[in-house]
């Protein structure tokens, strides 16, 4: 596989950054997730690593290189991070449960897959267009697609979620895939600081007009001027797919030389070591990934002695 990410966060107008994104790969599959952590519950950034983590942590331990079945995967995983934090809200003895949402992307072969629980997004774009955008899973996003149906005269507030994970009842998972990739073609993770204050359009175009190094920060600084002083968390992640800067190494990763058992990870080595209240760049992300080619490196040069 050969792709370029780019991903930042910012805390905005709130007191501590809840939002958390990663991403995972073997030579054949990478794993791309972001986590928005629920306010209104408790430790809403203990409940965004947490979804990460465990989905990362059955990553490494089934994907060897590949996923049997990439779509049974996200559910599962997905679904593990709600069980993980209902015993964590058991062992603390917690009134409430910490909530997150999640959005998760597989790329296998020439294959995409995606998976959510709430309403952090994905958007697929190619030459321009949008292709593909998750649908929330909010009392707003369904009432605009029953509104033909059954019109409603009050507009619910557009964060109030019917799903997501650490919730009482089992998370509802929404799926999608396989999609064929091509040359080019662009993935965006984000939470609902992004599309809360910026719209699809602008989304859109700002992803086909500039590099992904160029379009997620400028992205950001759109959603924190829109948003205020009371801006909510603003994370986003972009992907392009086989790109000619990942092959010479310029800002990109090429799977390709590593070994069947050679797992990588931005999770564990920079999300996950954050304080809640940090905010995650892309330089942190940079620095873990050299550490992970690095090691990646001597470990060939090893095998070849």
């Amino acid at each position: 596989m050969r792709f370029s990410v780019y991903q930042v966060s910012r805390k905005g107008g709130r007191e501590k950054n809840e939002d958390r994104m990663g991403y995972s790969y073997t030579r054949d599959a990478g794993l791309f997730a972001l986590a928005d952590g629920m306010g209104g519950h408790p430790e809403g950034e203990v409940a965004s690593q947490v979804a990460l983590q465990t989905m990362s942590a059955l990553f490494q331990r089934d994907c060897k290189p590949t996923l049997a079945d990439p779509i049974d995967f996200l559910q599962r995983s997905i679904l593990a991070g709600h069980h993980q934090l209902l015993r964590y809200a058991t062992h603390r003895g917690l009134l409430d449960t910490p909530r997150t949402t999640v959005v998760a992307c597989l790329l296998q072969g020439d294959q995409a897959y995606w998976a959510h629980c709430g309403d952090s997004r994905l958007y697929l774009v190619r030459d321009g267009k949008l292709i593909a955008r998750t649908r929330d899973h909010s009392y707003s996003e369904l009432q605009e697609a029953l509104q033909s149906v059954v019109p409603m005269r009050e507009q619910p507030n557009r964060n109030l979620l019917f799903t997501c994970l650490g919730s009482p009842g089992k998370p509802l998972i929404d799926t999608a895939g396989p999609f064929a990739m091509q040359g080019g073609d662009r993935l965006l993770l984000c939470s609902d600081g992004l599309w809360g204050t910026v719209t699809d359009t602008a989304i859109v175009e700002q992803l086909s007009r500039l590099s992904i190094g160029e379009a997620v920060p400028e992205l950001v600084e759109q959603a924190l001027r829109n948003g205020g002083a009371t801006c909510d968390n603003v994370s986003v992640m972009a992907i392009e797919w086989e790109t000619a800067e990942a092959e010479s190494g310029a800002g990109g990763v090429s799977t390709r030389s590593l070994g069947d058992e050679v797992f990588a990870s931005t999770i564990q080595a920079s999300v996950l070591g954050h304080d809640a209240g940090d905010d995650l760049d892309d330089a942190e992300i940079e620095r873990s990934i050299k550490e992970i080619n690095d090691a990646i490196r001597r470990t060939s040069l090893k095998n070849k002695f």
